[in-house]
């Protein structure tokens, strides 16, 4: 029998303050992988989310959870789950990856291409990741399509990822409409060490905003008095002439990008980086949002990362900005993923880590941010995109959207998004409640893509990664199908 949890009125009202729940394999190990323990994992992943009586989520019927997926499918991410999850598995793995000498050799990419990549990516081209998009949406979810290139280190590099991202735009222009969207990162648009200066000089005029810098063509707020300021603790050096010059670019190639976006009405995400060039990022984010967002139109949507600590402050004066200005307040909410670069930076420094100190005021702040969104997504005053693997976050967020008569149909103002190869389970969950979810489909040639894979494989490390529910529920729905064909032969 399913266990139906029902979240009360005043358990919404206090949204900020939820507590996420362990993720039900902890049961498991508790347990040392007792009978006992299996049945009680499987009967809490079965567990349902209801408000006023109409079912949110609902995780226990898995034949309907994973209806129209094939078995051959399911078998196949399981098995790549659960490799994942065996610690010295991934360690050879990545070091492998992480080694020239395999990484840059034939058998090295054949063997990334077999396994990970085919798991996490959608191709090695646009087309490919088209291809994914018009899968995801005959089955009713989205996709996002993300030209997975890291950090560029001069113009002409630059200048060749702004047209990659372009053609993707393009791609996902003859994808039927409201099918995809397009994410991009400002660090393949702006050599990194100049958004690292660039980042300096935003926090020092945070410190003394008496400081001039003639570079500037907003003043959206993208820093608050709880940010990191520690990071520039100097006065850092103005920009040179020709470095203004190379930013002056970098603002050309984004404002291109968001004009093809604008033109086909197609939602630009900006991904969020490490906090020594955040500021940078927001800047020219915003700047985005200022010339395309106007109107109520959600075109350009920057990134707020709930594991750090100034995440909510920085929200609120966004908000603020954003009404004054009136524009759209276009965002994506994660949680974020630089967490032991924070860690070594802010160690090596002597300040503490910009990182909220436990897992659980992570997963307040992620709640309470995605409460303030919802409101003001019902005002309509906001879009959001709630990126979570989390499942108690899933929860939380569709409950409170159907509360708030929002999130359904056609209304562009709320999706969630899951990565490709990441809790299906939820994004299906979610799908089958009603809600707008995509998949982030990252593609590119193998050689290219393996930082992410590299993220992707240690992020699904060990007996209780986040991806511990989905390997559950897709063991019980492969059980219970075998069950079915073997009672179906006799």
């Amino acid at each position: 029998m399913a266990i139906a949890s029902r979240i009360q009125k005043r358990v919404l009202a206090s949204f900020a303050a939820a507590a996420a729940a362990k993720l039900p394999e902890a049961a498991v190990a508790a347990a040392g992988g007792a009978a006992e323990a299996v049945e009680e994992v499987a009967s809490s992943v079965q567990e349902q989310v209801q408000v006023q009586g109409a079912q949110v989520l609902e995780f226990g019927d898995t034949e309907r959870l994973f209806a129209g997926e094939r078995s051959t499918s399911l078998v196949r991410t399981l098995a790549v789950l659960q490799a994942l999850s065996v610690g010295p598995l991934v360690d050879v793995a990545t070091a492998a990856l992480r080694s020239p000498a395999v990484a840059g050799s034939a058998a090295g990419r054949a063997a990334a291409r077999a396994t990970a990549y085919q798991h996490f990516c959608a191709g090695e081209t646009a087309e490919e990741a088209a291809a994914a998009v018009r899968r995801l949406w005959r089955g009713g979810m989205g996709g996002i399509l993300d030209y997975g290139i890291e950090d560029a280190e001069d113009g002409p590099a630059c200048d060749r990822n702004a047209a990659g991202f372009l053609a993707a735009i393009d791609v996902a222009a003859a994808l039927p409409p409201g099918s995809a969207s397009v994410c991009i990162k400002i660090t393949a648009l702006c050599p990194v060490a100049l958004l690292e200066k660039a980042s300096d000089l935003l926090r020092w005029q945070q410190k003394h905003p008496a400081t001039k810098l003639p570079w500037k063509v907003h003043g959206f707020p993208v820093l608050c008095v709880s940010s990191p300021l520690y990071l520039t603790a100097a006065e850092p050096p103005a920009l040179e002439a020709e470095e203004e010059r190379e930013l002056e670019m970098a603002h050309g190639r984004l404002l291109a990008i968001g004009e093809r976006c604008a033109e086909y009405d197609i939602p630009l995400l900006v991904d969020a980086e490490y906090a020594t060039v955040q500021p940078a990022i927001d800047y020219f984010t915003f700047a985005g949002a200022l010339a395309f967002n106007g109107g109520g139109r959600p075109i350009v949507h920057g990134t707020v990362q709930a594991y750090l600590r100034d995440a909510r402050d920085r929200l609120e004066a966004m908000a603020r900005a954003a009404q004054g200005e009136r524009v759209c307040l276009a965002l994506k909410l994660v949680r974020g993923a630089y967490l032991a670069r924070e860690a070594r930076l802010a160690a090596s420094l002597g300040v503490p880590s910009p990182v909220h100190r436990s897992i659980q005021d992570t997963h307040d702040c992620y709640n309470g941010c995605a409460a303030f969104l919802l409101d003001r997504v019902r005002r309509g005053a906001a879009a959001v995109t709630l990126a979570t693997h989390n499942v108690e976050s899933g929860q939380l967020a569709a409950a409170r959207a159907l509360e708030l008569g929002i999130g359904g149909g056609g209304d562009r103002g709320l999706q969630f998004a899951q990565l490709m190869g990441m809790a299906d389970g939820l994004s299906l969950g979610l799908r089958n409640a009603g809600f707008q979810v995509s998949k982030y489909l990252p593609y590119g040639p193998v050689e290219q893509i393996i930082p992410y894979l590299i993220r992707r494989a240690e992020e699904n490390r060990g007996l209780l990664s986040s991806s511990s529910f989905d390997r559950q529920l897709l063991r019980k729905e492969l059980v219970r199908r075998f069950k079915a064909a073997m009672l179906g032969r006799e």
